[in-house]
């Protein structure tokens, strides 16, 4: 597991970890935090443990406070790109930045690699400011309008 030192000095750090480099209550946490802001609170009953979580070159994110998991993201290699998802803040915690220390912080890792996510359709403009741009249709994913964004390879 590696950790980033935050930018403001009183930060939180970036936590990264592949999963067997987890340690099982951290997992749990990540994994429950994921399932508070999908599954409740938007309401959408999905399964999300997919297996790709256990993918040896997926790369799990997160940021703490007081030792607890509030944001998390996963970046995953779909071969070709690497994948941003499941990114989520829990309620008490957004408004901090959070999340956007997490997506830096997943293109740091992406270096020159191209990066792709599916962004919910309200948050377009959000991940733009970080280089991405709509590449698809939108669509639905329980419910919730989506688009395909890319942020193309630097390299």
């Amino acid at each position: 597991m590696t950790s980033s030192t935050g930018d403001r000095g009183s930060d939180p750090d970036v936590r990264t970890a592949g999963f067997a480099d987890l340690d099982p209550l951290t997992a749990y946490r990540l994994w429950a935090l994921r399932s508070e802001v999908f599954v409740v609170e938007q309401d959408c009953p999905y399964l999300d443990l997919d297996g790709r979580d256990l993918e040896p070159l997926t790369r799990h994110l997160w940021v703490e406070q007081d030792g607890v998991p509030v944001a998390t993201l996963r970046l995953l290699d779909d071969g070709d790109a690497l994948r941003i998802g499941r990114v989520a803040t829990v309620l008490s915690a957004r408004g901090q930045g959070l999340a956007a220390r997490l997506v830096r912080a997943a293109l740091d890792l992406a270096g020159d690699r191209t990066v792709v996510l599916d962004a919910q359709s309200h948050l377009v403009d959000w991940y733009a400011a970080f280089g991405f741009a709509p590449s698809g249709r939108g669509f639905l994913d329980d419910g919730i309008p989506h688009t395909p964004m890319r942020r193309s390879g630097r390299g």
